[in-house]
């Protein structure tokens, strides 16, 4: 009962001089990285450095969503395949990840938005992603509990987009089994080291400097999440244009089983499933200025109350339990950022993923790998390089350019 704990990914390991590759940041897409180098490219001299504790970010964090009903025909691809990861790395990684494709319900409430949604499911459905409209009556058999009442609801349900392939995976079970699969394959995870200094020369990466001493390698991938925008400005002058805003969730105490699908609703900017142990997770959309705090606010527990009560109506009543906020980093066409060995060699970026980025990191870690152990970009990634930006080939993940600030 009272021996000493021994975490998954096996005993400390004593952090080196030199390393093949340094990765940034213990997150997600940091340990999904690490992962695919030593799984497919035999690159198991990795050190993956995290300033707090591994999932300590975004990865711990967010509501555990996964969905592949992106917007446009570059984004779709990437988050198909990471959907179909799930299953995959739940058996490589001996490890149960507690995938539940409930399927994901997007509530439309004006024939603008269902015009709108048309679109988005004929590009799912070219890319061969299962993706349907339906009407107010099939969302109340399929969700029970929905108000699809036009009477005594601010926004009436005018049809919804289903997603039968999408729906939950335990996010701190992901950032577990993929600490455990890279470090069974050799990678080193040092956890509580931050990162001061990344070195250059000749326009190479020669070395990162911790507060632990020098490392010295000649690869760096900058994964850190909400703090990837300062780390890359301060540390090697590249500035990248991300927003760091805070999002919150919450949830309530747990319920008898009453809602088997994830549901979300843009316009009343509210989102909720049920998970496991029955309470009902919810999240709304981020705060409208940019900080870097993660502290919560009575607003959205407000807010939070009166769009479930509208949407779900059996919720009225029923307490929050819990209630936290995370760093979503935003781009102005709210889609990644993922490149490389531009302008300095050895140095790859992997940021700028908002509040997407949970959805995507097992895809996004094998090719990150890829890119990284081949200094070739794969087709993946091209789109999402950072010079799309000076060169205006934005993303159409927004109708228009978003711009975050304290004028907002």
């Amino acid at each position: 009962m009272f021996r000493r704990y021994k975490p998954l990914w096996g005993k400390k390991p004593r952090i080196k001089s030199s390393y093949d590759a340094v990765i940034i940041g213990g997150g997600l897409h940091g340990l999904a990285t690490a992962y695919f180098l030593a799984r497919d490219h035999g690159i198991t001299d990795v050190a993956v450095l995290e300033k707090r504790y591994i999932g300590f970010g975004g990865a711990g964090r967010n509501t555990a969503i996964v969905r592949a009903n992106q917007r446009t025909q570059e984004n779709i691809p990437l988050y198909k395949e990471a959907l179909e990861l799930w299953p995959i790395l739940t058996k490589e990684l001996d490890y149960n990840l507690m995938f539940f494709n409930c399927g994901n319900l997007n509530l439309m409430h004006s024939e603008a938005a269902m015009n709108a949604a048309r679109m988005n499911i004929a590009t799912a459905q070219f890319h061969g992603i299962e993706s349907h409209l339906i009407d107010t009556k099939q969302c109340k058999e399929l969700v029970p509990a929905l108000n699809t009442s036009e009477d005594n609801i601010t926004y009436p349900i005018h049809g919804a987009m289903y997603h039968p392939p999408g729906g939950i995976v335990r996010h701190d079970a992901v950032v577990w089994g993929l600490a455990k699969g890279a470090s069974k394959h050799g990678v080193h995870i040092h956890q509580q080291i931050a990162v001061t200094g990344i070195g250059t020369k000749n326009g190479k990466i020669v070395s990162v400097d911790t507060d632990h001493g020098k490392i010295n390698t000649g690869r760096v991938l900058l994964a850190a999440g909400g703090y990837s925008a300062a780390i890359s400005n301060e540390m090697l002058g590249i500035t990248l244009p991300i927003s760091v805003l805070t999002i919150q969730a919450m949830v309530t105490q747990p319920l008898k089983p009453i809602l088997n699908h994830v549901v979300s609703s843009g316009t009343y900017h509210a989102y909720a499933n049920q998970t496991l142990k029955g309470e009902i997770a919810t999240g709304a959309h981020m705060d409208p200025w940019p900080n870097y705090t993660t502290q919560t606010t009575a607003y959205y527990i407000k807010h939070q109350a009166e769009a479930l009560a509208e949407m779900l109506p059996c919720l009225r009543g029923v307490k929050f339990m819990r209630h936290w906020a995370g760093l979503a980093d935003m781009t102005p066409d709210m889609a990644p950022i993922m490149d490389g060995n531009d302008p300095i060699e050895g140095y790859f970026m992997d940021c700028g993923w908002g509040y997407f980025g949970f959805k995507s990191c097992a895809a996004t870690g094998k090719y990150m790998a890829q890119f990284m152990a081949t200094g070739n970009c794969p087709d993946m990634l091209k789109p999402f390089n950072l010079r799309r930006f000076e060169q205006h080939r934005l993303m159409g993940e927004t109708a228009a350019l978003m711009n975050y600030s304290p004028d907002n």
